[in-house]
């Protein structure tokens, strides 16, 4: 190789630090819009939430305390703790349920039916997202309400009626209902992408089909079943509708309790913001741990 051969081939420094510059340039235009709204929508909202949650709670003629962390104290109540726990207690049995009932429908979809009528029979599926979920709440009460459709076949058929309204139950069937569509919709993703062939050679390798579930097919759709029960258990956590139209006194959730803080009677908008973050802080939480253990968990495989 030639001195020139040599001059040619090395890279000028000022080049590739323009060529740095402008990369740079271009990823700020890409993100900026998004990252605008971003910042507008997110991050500014939770900046005020987190400075309203460190002011305490003052009534006409008490003197103002400095900002402090009295209203995060204050979750420590046993009633709150209490309100938390059940919050978390059904956001956790809604993700179980709509993981059980929505994975036979996915497996059924992804590979049991019929290539051209699976978008059919997906589409189909996730028709009631198209209405307002407040309609398919009000819907279920119209279903479990005392006079409602279930009492009247029960009834017919000489069966005993149940109070189901405006108890737990009744919480947990519709924010099920509510959240399944979105487990299948993960799950699916994942299932179609199932190999058959695999699955065909642990059974003529003697394998039950216990055993070829447990063995092959949770582990290859294990990213999809992570994914779909934190999303269904997180929109759980903070749903407000289900358990407000569906759920008595016994039903209390920490979404209601924040509404009563802002909107209801109690109105302290400080401990309010506290619950807002806690919340946000568990979502946050539970968000870490599968970027954290799910993609650890999908590399290994």
């Amino acid at each position: 190789m030639t001195e020139s051969d040599k001059l040619e081939n090395q890279i000028d420094p000022f080049t590739e630090s323009k060529n740095h510059s402008n990369q740079w340039w271009e990823i700020f235009i890409l993100l900026a819009p998004g990252g605008f709204w971003l910042l507008f929508l997110l991050v500014f909202p939770t900046l005020i939430i987190l400075e309203l949650s460190l002011v305490p709670d003052i009534h006409p003629g008490e003197v103002v305390n400095p900002r402090g962390l009295d209203n995060y104290f204050h979750i420590f109540d046993p009633v709150h703790l209490r309100v938390l726990g059940r919050s978390l207690l059904f956001a956790g049995e809604v993700a179980l349920l709509a993981l059980i009932l929505g994975f036979p429908v996915a497996y059924g979809v992804g590979q049991l039916a019929p290539k051209r009528w699976r978008n059919l029979l997906l589409l189909l599926f996730i028709l009631p997202l198209w209405t307002s979920s407040l309609l398919r709440t009000y819907a279920w009460i119209s279903i479990l309400r005392p006079t409602g459709l279930l009492n009247t076949i029960l009834t017919t058929f000489s069966l005993p009626s149940f109070e189901i309204l405006n108890s737990p139950i009744a919480v947990i069937i519709g924010m099920t209902y509510n959240y399944l569509p979105y487990m299948v919709l993960i799950l699916y993703a994942s299932v179609e992408k199932l190999d058959r062939d695999i699955l065909e050679a642990s059974g003529d390798l003697g394998a039950t089909p216990i055993q070829t579930f447990w063995k092959i097919t949770v582990p290859q759709t294990r990213s999809g079943i992570l994914a779909g029960s934190l999303l269904v258990f997180i929109s759980a956590l903070g749903d407000f509708i289900d358990p407000e139209l569906l759920g008595g006194a016994s039903s209390m959730t920490v979404s209601r309790l924040i509404y009563n803080q802002f909107l209801g009677i109690t109105r302290n908008w400080g401990f309010g913001s506290a619950l807002s973050m806690v919340l946000i802080l568990l979502t946050s939480l539970a968000i870490a741990l599968f970027l954290r253990y799910g993609d650890r968990q999908e590399s290994d495989r």
